[in-house]
């Protein structure tokens, strides 16, 4: 009788998160609070970076899923590529406010595991923040709000705006989720990626220190400026 390997594995890639701490009733892995804050001078998307000069940059994921997936598929790959910069942002997976709540939360573990594995190699990371619909940022169908598990309080975070609020609907679940995000984790300090109207921060900006980075496209066009 002829013999079948199994093509297809479980996609959880349970040794990354060997050593890992984890936090709250779905185990997300946490990415621990640094010793110290760090403000990078530029955010490059991973599939820019190398193009990026200033190696006192951070890595960051505000693009497309697609264009970062060989990340959440074989991170080990990339440990020494990003080591090569001062810092990097945990993957930006997106959560649709239109999808199941069961892929939302996938999609935070998913942030998470990766961003605690960079982590324990020796990089500084900082936990990308994203929240979908209702459920997410609130304790409406869960005990706890899913989109700030495994993020420790009073560290640094990192939030987009770039194409999250175009509609005026966008701007209502994205202000939101960020006060619920400051009131959970009342962080010391929010790297915003994209614009930042005042109809949407002006009610947080008192409670932490922002600082703002144009996207890529717009901060590489100034410089050539």
């Amino acid at each position: 009788m002829k013999k079948h390997k199994a093509i297809i594995d479980d996609g959880c890639n349970p040794e990354l998160v060997v050593g890992a701490k984890f936090d709250g009733i779905f185990e997300i892995p946490i990415i621990e609070k640094p010793k110290s804050i760090i403000i990078p001078e530029v955010i490059v998307p991973f599939s820019e970076r190398n193009k990026a000069i200033d190696l006192n940059a951070a890595i960051g994921f505000n693009e497309m899923d697609v264009n970062f997936a060989k990340v959440l598929i074989n991170p080990k790959v990339y440990i020494e590529d990003f080591r090569r910069f001062r810092m990097m942002i945990s993957p930006d997976c997106s959560l649709y406010r239109n999808a199941p709540l069961s892929v939302q939360i996938t999609n935070v573990y998913r942030n998470r595991v990766i961003g605690s594995y960079y982590q324990r190699k020796g990089i500084y990371v900082v936990p990308q923040i994203r929240w979908g619909n209702e459920l997410t940022y609130s304790t409406k169908a869960l005990p706890e709000k899913i989109a700030f598990s495994g993020v420790e309080k009073h560290s640094i975070v990192s939030v987009s705006t770039y194409g999250c609020i175009q509609a005026k609907e966008d701007k209502i679940y994205f202000k939101a989720g960020l006060e619920a995000m400051m009131e959970t984790l009342e962080p010391e300090v929010v790297l915003v990626y994209g614009p930042m109207p005042e109809s949407v921060f002006s009610d947080c900006l008192q409670l932490s220190n922002f600082v703002q980075f144009d996207n890529w496209t717009k901060f590489k066009h100034r410089g050539k400026n």
